[in-house]
């Protein structure tokens, strides 16, 4: 199963709850209207009353609705408010100790290797037990939460296999089912809550108990009828969460393939705690590694997560030949120096990687991914590394990454508009840095984006929007937009949006490919000119690209690319965001099918290609190759 299928299994899982929640609403309103039933004295002398049944069907329905929605706009932040409910604090480099430093290096790696944007750290300082969870709506926005107890009883080896657990739920579409299930089952809660209000109000309806019985006892039976639906709320929990629990396991040994870290997690909570102390753990329980919870009677029954032995009994049946046949679609290979490529042989030879293997390299993480990060890493002067995690520090980079380092009269007009609207000490070290970055290789724009987003979004929605400005008028002032400029913008924007927008939470508005044909065909008409310079090669390119396409055959199709500026392209890209993820699968299949057509692909392409996927929210893994620069004909192709 692929990344693609993952997304659409989360979202039968999302159907499947909906139907769980509906039926556990039908239980409850039956049961509070054979309460309501006593408390009027109408019961025991007669059970059928419709109106009543009506009356409180519609009050509890509007009720659960309500509570439901007011948790789940509560919720509209992401990941962020739920580490916070936890009593998790922002991780910042300059106040982490060594555990916590490790603790952020394993995250980067793990991210540059996946090719998601860093996620935001939260450090869940009183918890002394061992556990972790992922949340948020999407890759693009997600939030890692650490108890203190896993950095103090865990060694590297089994911390990386608890991140790459909690990286699988991140890329296989958990993260946003659980918000759905925390904001729908607090619907539930809420009739408990009521409850317990009336139990603790203690005021008659009427002075003649014969006329029916007090508030308080109707109270009582709500909170009766809560522990109901708390139980109806575990058991879809269990329903939801059991499997993808396996699944992660099992993702955490594909991306490390060393089954002893994750191994070696689950012995220890066998032996330790993994139970936090959070009065909100219970709304969040399915989100954890391990079980939050204190085990009760019926454990096996009401427990988000699979027993621990049977865990550890998975994993165990891994033995070598099926970690050598998990899915790895795109082997690297080691060339002169230090340099790693997926595939992309150096200088232009021919490549061994096909499309189908870029379509399955999404969402994917493989040990070699973690050796490519870490020598991105390696490759960083000490000043970059630690700059990238510092506001300051990281807004300079930004800048810098904009910065024309060829030709010296753009560059001095850029620092001229810079200095308008920055402090000194801000320009200075973007110069700073831009003299650091033309000695690096081209390949680590990108990851330094990707580095710097955790940094970039400790700011305000107001400092983060006015970044992306700036950035955008440092590549106005050029007097023209390259394809390397479009990229750093197009990431960059879509990174730094749930700072932006964070009410914005993406949906799917487009299942059928005819709805964004025209859109698809714009993004391959890019990509074909990038990718190629003489007409015919083109045109070629464009067809290889567009025949992937769903239903390619039945639909109008051009014979050669569509005339499109940036400002068309990031349209369409933006309008793609909002497909389904099987339509997702086909257009990723295209661009690679493009890209991909002369067995070549040069820097250009492969960041160009990347920035579509993320955009899309498909993470990919870095595409590598020893080539620099593209050929003028190639950027002016496609204008701004």
């Amino acid at each position: 199963m692929n990344f693609f299928e993952h997304q659409d299994l989360a979202r039968q899982n999302t159907q499947k709850l909906i139907g769980l929640f509906a039926i556990s609403i039908a239980v409850m309103i039956v049961a509070i209207y054979i309460a309501a039933l006593f408390v009027v004295g109408i019961a025991p002398r007669s059970l059928w009353q419709p109106q009543l049944l009506f009356s409180v069907g519609v009050v509890t329905i509007i009720a659960i609705a309500l509570a439901s929605w007011y948790k789940t706009f509560s919720l509209r932040e992401g990941g962020s408010v739920i580490a916070q409910e936890l009593g998790g604090q922002l991780l910042i480099p300059e106040m982490a100790d060594e555990q916590g430093l490790q603790l952020l290096n394993i995250v980067e790696e793990m991210a540059i290797a996946s090719g998601i944007s860093v996620p935001a750290v939260y450090l869940l300082e009183s918890e002394r037990g061992i556990n972790a969870f992922a949340a948020g709506f999407t890759p693009n926005d997600a939030v890692i939460g650490v108890t203190r107890g896993s950095l103090e009883n865990l060694n590297r080896d089994e911390l990386q296999g608890v991140i790459g657990h909690e990286f699988s739920h991140i890329l296989n579409g958990d993260m946003g089912l659980n918000l759905r299930l925390m904001g729908l089952l607090h619907g539930i809660l809420f009739i408990y809550l009521t409850g317990d209000l009336l139990w603790h109000w203690r005021v008659r309806v009427n002075s003649d108990e014969n006329k029916g019985l007090p508030l308080w006892a109707f109270g009582l039976a709500l909170m009766a009828i809560g522990g109901i639906g708390l139980i109806c709320g575990r058991l879809i929990k269990a329903a939801v969460s059991r499997q993808r629990e396996f699944l992660a396991d099992a993702s955490a040994v594909q991306f490390t393939r060393n089954p002893n870290g994750i191994t070696g997690v689950l012995q220890k909570l066998q032996q330790m705690d993994s139970r936090l102390m959070s009065p909100k753990a219970e709304a969040a329980s399915h989100m954890f590694f391990g079980n939050a919870l204190k085990p009760s009677f019926l454990e096996d029954m009401f427990a988000t997560h699979p027993p621990l032995a049977e865990r550890i009994r998975r994993i165990g049946g891994l033995n070598a030949r099926d970690l050598a046949a998990m899915p790895s679609p795109i082997r690297h290979s080691q060339t002169s120096g230090d340099s790693l490529t997926m595939g992309f042989a150096a200088g232009g030879n021919a490549t061994s990687v096909t499309p189908e293997q870029v379509v399955n390299e999404v969402g994917s993480v493989a040990p070699e991914h973690f050796a490519h990060a870490q020598a991105l890493l390696a490759k960083l002067p000490e000043s970059l590394r630690l700059g990238v995690r510092e506001q300051q520090s990281a807004t300079a980079i930004a800048f810098a990454l904009a910065l024309d380092t060829e030709n010296l009269q753009i560059k001095e007009r850029q620092i001229n508009w810079l200095r308008q609207v920055q402090p000194v000490e801000v320009v200075d070290k973007a110069l700073e840095v831009s003299s650091e970055l033309s000695q690096l290789d081209s390949t680590l724009r990108l990851p330094l984006v990707d580095l710097i987003i955790p940094a970039l979004r400790q700011n305000s929605a107001k400092e983060c929007q006015r970044l992306c400005k700036c950035v955008h008028g440092l590549v106005t002032a050029t007097g023209s937009l390259s394809l390397g400029n479009f990229v750093l913008q197009l990431v960059l924007w879509h990174r730094l949006e749930p700072c932006i927008n964070p009410n914005s939470v993406k949906t799917v508005e487009f299942t059928s490919i005819e709805e964004i044909w025209s859109d698809s065909i714009l993004v391959l008409s890019a990509l074909a000119r990038v990718g190629q310079s003489q007409a015919d090669e083109i045109a070629y390119a464009f067809r290889s690209g567009v025949f992937r396409l769903p239903r390619a055959g039945q639909l109008d199709t051009p014979e050669t690319p569509v005339a499109c500026s940036f400002t068309d392209i990031k349209k369409s890209i933006d309008r793609l965001r909002l497909a389904s993820p099987k339509l997702k699968q086909g257009i990723v299949d295209a661009c690679a099918h493009t890209v991909l057509l002369d067995n070549k692909v040069t820097p250009s392409e492969a960041d160009l290609l990347r920035a579509i996927a993320m955009t899309l929210d498909c993470p990919i893994p870095p595409f590598l190759n020893s080539q620099r620069g593209v050929s003028k004909a190639k950027q002016s192709s496609v204008k701004q």
